[in-house]
């Protein structure tokens, strides 16, 4: 199935982003295999070489590791997928603050509506 990308980010990073967020739902787990490069540029409808950036920066990011022979694997590290938990976590929070103030909005105010909002989940 070819999946849809964002033009305001590079493709790699975005299918970095999306194997990410799978491995903390629990989808990809410690020391489960990826697929093979050829075989997710094709889910992907990508090029191959741009699946080699992904699995090049999964291991920069010590989320994958490739096993000569075998393929690419998510690493068996826990302590790094929690990492990688809280760092993402984190980012997020960043991100929100960051838009929330363009918007003019106080902390104050900020954490009121996620109060709320989190009452109405």
């Amino acid at each position: 199935m070819v999946q849809s990308f964002h033009n305001n980010q590079p493709i790699y990073l975005q299918i970095v982003q999306r194997l990410c967020r799978q491995v903390l739902r629990g989808e990809l787990g410690a020391g489960d295999k990826l697929p093979s490069v050829r075989d997710l540029a094709v889910q992907m409808g990508v090029n191959p070489n741009t699946v080699q950036r992904v699995y090049t920066e999964l291991e920069r990011l010590e989320v994958a590791e490739t096993r000569r022979g075998l393929g690419t694997f998510i690493t068996e590290q826990e302590n790094r997928l929690q990492r990688l938990r809280e760092e993402l976590m984190e980012q997020q929070i960043k991100n929100f603050i960051h838009d929330m103030r363009e918007m003019g909005f106080d902390a104050e105010e900020i954490v009121d509506g996620v109060q709320k909002a989190l009452k109405n989940s």
